[in-house]
């Protein structure tokens, strides 16, 4: 089922006794996992009621007494489990049957509603697949294009009742990058900008977006091409000095490297003229293979970036410019 009908579902009062928040964009998740929060328990914050759990530290018992626990002078109680498959080995394969199990034997009550969230599932096992009617998985996947993420900035000026010039989307993205938690916020700040009841409009974007100085991210792109990783390094952490925030500097990347790929590719890329010879200059250190894996790798840091990594935010991004520049 889609967000979108899940929401709609919400609205009219229809509680699942299961959903699997499933997918990589952490925005998406919490914001799934609000809206039944706020359904279940109606907006209060019942610690009676409501048991937070996380796949690494907690028990098949405690998962199983806290699933079957009744709500305390409610009508209502929420588990929320995160991430189940966290547990390894034996634990997390003893995890994931009886999570299967549960999610069956909640199908037969009203009271409980368990929630558990994940980055990434595999759909052919077992507890995943419980997630049947009547519960439900929700696809909490990044969008996947450029089309996708100007959509989810349409949905959301929309939802923050923000209204849009044409092209507006497309340059958020264009500035932004997939990068869905920023953009939930830049359209928030440009609405202001703009003024209340205005439309915004492209000079509202350029005036307000959060960007790298332009001499910083072409003085990087051009340590990458050369190969020179030191050099590329001292630049990141100038940029980084400067207040540059990690997702800001790959969104940066993300959007120059997309401009060479576009080129290398025949295509063209709008901009004054000495912009575009600046970039066609540039796209001649690449070749098509090497776009691609830079591309590759700028989606990974991306992915990590969102809470699917291990390094911090700082390291997984130096990281990534040495891979770059190699």
């Amino acid at each position: 089922m889609t967000v979108a009908a899940f929401q709609k579902e919400l609205s009219k009062g229809k509680l699942r006794p299961a959903y699997l928040l499933a997918g990589d964009e952490p925005l998406l998740r919490d914001d799934a996992l609000a809206s039944i929060q706020q359904a279940v328990l109606d907006g209060t914050a019942d610690d009676f009621n409501l048991d937070r759990l996380e796949g690494r530290a907690s028990t098949i018992d405690q998962v199983r007494d806290s699933v079957r626990a009744l709500p305390v002078m409610a009508p209502h109680r929420l588990v929320i489990l995160t991430e189940p498959e966290a547990a390894r080995g034996a634990a997390g394969k003893q995890m994931g049957v009886a999570l299967g199990e549960l999610v069956k034997e909640l199908a037969e009550q009203t009271e409980t509603v368990l929630v558990v969230t994940a980055s990434k599932v595999d759909k052919r096992v077992a507890w995943v697949k419980a997630f049947k009617d009547p519960s439900m998985v929700i696809p909490c996947e990044a969008p996947k294009g450029a089309k996708a993420v100007v959509s989810f900035v349409n949905a959301e000026a929309s939802a923050q009742d923000v209204e849009l010039a044409n092209g507006v989307a497309e340059m958020l993205v264009e500035r932004i990058g997939p990068q869905l938690l920023m953009l939930r916020q830049e359209i928030a700040k440009v609405s202001l900008l703009a003024g209340l009841g205005e439309p915004v409009t492209r000079k509202h974007v350029a005036a307000s977006t959060s960007h790298i100085a332009e001499d910083s991210i072409w003085d990087l792109m051009d340590a990458i091409g050369d190969g020179r990783s030191a050099l590329a390094l001292m630049l990141l952490a100038r940029m980084a000095g400067k207040g540059a925030p990690a997702p800001v500097v790959l969104a940066s990347l993300a959007s120059h490297f997309r401009k060479l790929s576009r080129l290398r590719s025949g295509g063209a890329v709008p901009g004054p003229p000495f912009v575009v010879k600046k970039l066609q200059n540039q796209a001649r250190r690449f070749n098509s293979s090497r776009l691609v894996r830079c591309l590759e790798a700028i989606h990974d840091t991306d992915t990590a970036l969102k809470g699917a990594g291990t390094l911090p935010a700082d390291l997984a991004l130096e990281r990534l410019v040495v891979g770059l520049a190699g």
